[in-house]
């Protein structure tokens, strides 16, 4: 079964980072595009970032870019975000995608997620 598996969230201070890790099965993960998206509590899922399926291109939603990084190792079928600089606004469920249709859809394969909180 297609799967993704999100991890590597927690508590991190205002200012901090974190390094979230997605492992994915069950399809060719190096033939999608694959992005992140994340729902704050209490607010709608927003879209966060994608890498083509090569990643020689990556896209960002206009409030993480220069803090966050999207990667991906399609030897090993991991997705990664490095999130740096982060607020309390970064306060959310980070969740795993390959989007059905344009890379910044809020549909397709989604994880379960992994917590990011952002606290002093």
């Amino acid at each position: 079964a297609e799967k993704l598996v999100e991890s590597g969230g927690g508590l991190v201070q205002p200012g901090g980072s974190l390094r979230l890790s997605c492992a994915a099965s069950g399809f060719t993960f190096g033939s999608w595009l694959m992005s992140w998206v994340r729902q704050a509590p209490g607010k709608g899922l927003q879209w966060v970032a994608a890498i083509t399926a090569r990643g020689d291109f990556t896209y960002y939603t206009n409030s993480v870019e220069g803090r966050f990084t999207i990667s991906r190792d399609n030897a090993k079928n991991e997705l990664i975000l490095h999130l740096g600089s982060l607020n309390s606004d970064d306060t959310a469920m980070y969740y795993c995608t390959r989007p059905a249709g344009a890379h910044n859809s809020l549909t397709g394969l989604r994880g379960q997620g992994t917590q990011v909180t952002v606290s002093s």
